[in-house]
Order: C-alpha cells, then structure tokens, then sequence
C-alpha cells in the first residue's frame, strides 16, 4: 500500500482516481502529475513500483500545497475575512452562505439543521 502526504492510498484503484485521495489534489492535478512522470494512468495503485512512488512524492511535496498545509492556510484566509469584518467574513461568522445563494428556503447544509418553532399549548380556557 502506497502511503503518500500521511495518505494511504486505496488498493485495486486506478493511480489516477487513487491520488485523489490526497486532500488538494483533483483529476487534473492528478493527470498532470502522471504525465509529467510518464506514468499510465490506467495502471492499479497496487502495481506501482517504489521508485515511480518515490517519484510521484517528490512532484507532490516540490509542486503542490497538500493536506495540513493547504488546510491550514485556508483556515487563515477565512480567518482574515472574518478579522477585517468585510460582508464574506460576516457570512462566515454567521455561519450563512457566502457566495449569494438563497436562505430563506435551502441552506441547509450552512444553517444546520431546522429548528423546531416554539408552539403554544392550546388547553382549556380559564374564567
């Protein structure tokens, strides 16, 4: 099992779908890398040889910003969004949705789930 960036890579999976298990790295990301080592995407995770491992290492660890490190500095950028009090900060303060989407329906995913409305006991009348 190949263990790249903390990440094992799943077995029986195509080189090309396996690296983007690896938290920064997409399709494309992943197909540039396999072509810029000359390596047949099409090929099983698990018939990689260490040497094309080690390789695709270096391209990760030189070339792109991955995993906690990528985590990282996204948590900042929200961050500093936040700090300076500018209307995407605020939505993320919130917890609302940042890029304009409707929230008077939907938004689930952002607002959480629904709250459940306070009713009122509808008892017998006092004289």
């Amino acid at each position: 099992m190949a263990r790249i960036s903390g990440v094992d890579l799943p077995k029986r999976k195509r080189v090309e779908i396996a690296l983007t298990y690896i938290y920064g790295i997409g399709r494309s990301t992943s197909n540039k890398i396999l072509l810029q080592l000359n390596i047949d995407p099409d090929t099983n995770s698990d018939d990689l040889t260490e040497v094309q491992i080690n390789s695709i290492r270096k391209v990760i660890d030189n070339d792109c910003k991955v995993e906690g490190e990528l985590r990282s500095e996204i948590a900042m950028n929200i961050k500093r969004l936040m700090d300076l009090g500018c209307y995407r900060g605020l939505r993320h303060r919130k917890s609302l949705p940042v890029h304009g989407q409707r929230t008077s329906t939907n938004a689930r995913t952002r607002k959480g789930p629904k709250r459940a409305a306070v009713k009122k006991r509808g008892g017998a009348k006092k004289k």
